[in-house]
């Protein structure tokens, strides 16, 4: 084992967290190492938010297309799923990692190849392709930043299926005839769009009443039936009991609860996310190996004076854009007791605490429709005890949405906080919405004044003259 090499700050993970806490750690003038055991750029880049965009956005530029007068012949003929399948290769840099690597390089941090693992206090030791392990030590503050995989259910016969994750969902190079999704949460419903779309006769099996359930009913309603419509078969309330492929290139049969067999040529199961902690040394630090880190607002480990954990490893959101908001967070408060200096004399901007991801989230779902919440829907909102109201607004009725598409179909809904009159939460579904949801996020997170937000004016004829219709459906109470 080589002698340890020491550095302020060593960041375990070079996904967008990593990346974004050791561009912000350098910033703050702080030395910092980056230790990756895959490629740079992460899970978001190569098997998540970059390759399903990438997939996906064809998708609903046709969809869009097919309601607009003009354009609705030239839109019916197929998707050339060869080119889309390119167009998602290119995206990921064709699985490469050079770019990523040339920018991280820009940042002065260091870069080590191999599998980071703690090893006692502010130690990390990787053991590298080189086969020699390295000894890094940190200062200030180790940064664990490893993401989430996917997890499947321990059910009989699935080892031995050869089952799709999200990561073979959108890294496949070929569109399956039949394709078996299950669960109905965000990965599951847009990799369903996705290959539906590009040919495969999709079966989405799905425990719940309906799909996306974490989010306002109606949002799962709309996105069920343009599935539907689009050729995919729902199931809701159906669970998987059992596995069956015998032939490795063969169909692949579930048995349902039901007793019912459904046969595809590939399945994928949707169906939760596990912290990438496993192998990564938290025994040697008095922590459970494989579990999420609980952190407070600065995202430090409880109870740790050194140890950070940033991104999906806390559980606080799984989304790439909190946890690269996590990073700033995070890198900042690294930076500031390096520096002894004391976090509330310079919070000015609340620079040191993950406020945002208690109740103002932001996600959008790439589906068609598209839909798109902030905050606390009104299951969450009643029963953290708030008395609130939903006022709801049905989107083809505002001018822009009828402009956007014939037969536009969508719906929003704003949660207001009675006692306060602001808003605790926002959902949209409906082609489009996804570019509303930062005016939502504004005034979430701003906690801006129902009195206030009657004076921001919206442009004529957009679709954000629904925030016009919400506002005037609240005030005829």
């Amino acid at each position: 084992m080589t002698d340890a090499v020491e550095y302020d700050v060593v960041v375990l993970g070079a996904g967008p967290t990593g990346e974004n806490v050791a561009d912000r750690c350098r910033a703050a003038g702080l030395s910092t190492a980056v230790v990756e055991s895959e490629l740079v750029g992460g899970e978001c880049s190569y098997w998540a938010c970059m390759p399903s965009k990438a997939l996906l956005r064809p998708v609903i530029a046709r969809a869009d297309a097919r309601k607009v007068p003009g354009l609705r012949q030239s839109a019916e003929a197929p998707l050339d799923a060869a080119a889309v399948l390119a167009h998602r290769d290119a995206f990921t840099s064709h699985w490469k990692d050079d770019g990523q690597v040339s920018w991280l390089d820009t940042t002065g941090a260091r870069l080590y190849r191999g599998r980071g693992r703690l090893d006692g206090p502010r130690k990390v030791v990787v053991d590298g392709p080189e086969g020699e392990p390295r000894v890094l030590t940190a200062r200030h503050a180790v940064a664990v930043c490893t993401g989430s995989r996917a997890v499947l259910p321990d059910l009989p016969g699935l080892a031995g299926a050869k089952p799709w994750t999200s990561r073979e969902a959108t890294s496949a190079h070929a569109v399956p005839g039949r394709l078996a999704v299950v669960g109905g949460g965000v990965v599951g419903v847009e990799m369903a769009t996705a290959w539906q779309a590009l040919g495969s006769r999709v079966t989405l099996l799905v425990r719940s009443e309906g799909l996306l359930p974490r989010m306002e009913p109606f949002v799962g309603e709309h996105v069920a039936d343009a599935l539907t419509e689009a050729g995919a078969d729902i199931r809701p309330r159906t669970s998987v009991t059992s596995v069956e492929r015998p032939d490795p290139g063969g169909p692949v049969t579930l048995v349902l609860d039901s007793g019912e067999r459904v046969e595809a040529d590939e399945v994928l199961f949707a169906t939760g996310r596990a912290p990438r902690t496993e192998g990564i040394g938290l025994e040697t630090v008095g922590l459970e190996p494989g579990s999420w880190l609980p952190v407070d607002d600065s995202c430090r480990v409880d109870g740790s004076t050194w140890l950070y954990g940033v991104g999906d490893v806390n559980h606080r959101a799984l989304l790439t854009h909190q946890g690269k908001y996590q990073a700033r967070i995070a890198a900042a408060a690294i930076a500031a007791r390096a520096q002894q200096v004391p976090l509330l004399e310079t919070d000015r901007w609340g620079a040191h605490a993950a406020t945002a991801d208690h109740a103002a989230v932001p996600q959008v779902v790439f589906t068609d429709p598209e839909a798109a919440a902030v905050g606390l829907s009104l299951a969450e909102a009643e029963s953290a005890g708030h008395r609130v109201r939903a006022v709801d607004f049905d989107l083809a009725s505002v001018a822009g949405a009828s402009l956007y598409a014939d037969g536009y179909r969508g719906h929003a809904r704003m949660i207001v906080d009675l006692d306060r009159e602001i808003l605790l939460g926002v959902t949209l579904v409906g082609p489009g919405v996804g570019e509303l949801l930062h005016s939502a996020t504004v005034a979430v997170v701003g906690e801006v004044p129902i009195e206030r937000l009657w004076h921001a004016v919206p442009a004529y004829p957009t679709i954000s003259e629904v925030w016009l219709r919400l506002l005037e459906t609240y005030r005829q109470g």
